[in-house]
């Protein structure tokens, strides 16, 4: 858990690419759920926002 932190800290690809994805599934997961209205809403936006955040961290350093 430490090295996420450091990696996060530190701006390394690794840990910028997971927190990345998370985002990415989180968007996904609120355009699949048939419940709440405001997550449909809001899910092409937090999708859209996690695949330019993973497109932009994929330049970072590797190690």
């Amino acid at each position: 858990m430490n090295r996420f932190w450091h990696e996060l800290k530190h701006f390394k690809r690794g840990a910028w690419e997971l927190v990345a994805s998370v985002i990415i599934a989180c968007g996904v997961f609120m355009l699949m759920q048939p419940y709440l209205l405001w997550a449909y809403t809001w899910s092409f936006l937090i999708t859209l926002i996690g695949t330019v955040m993973f497109i932009i961290v994929s330049h970072f350093p590797k190690e």
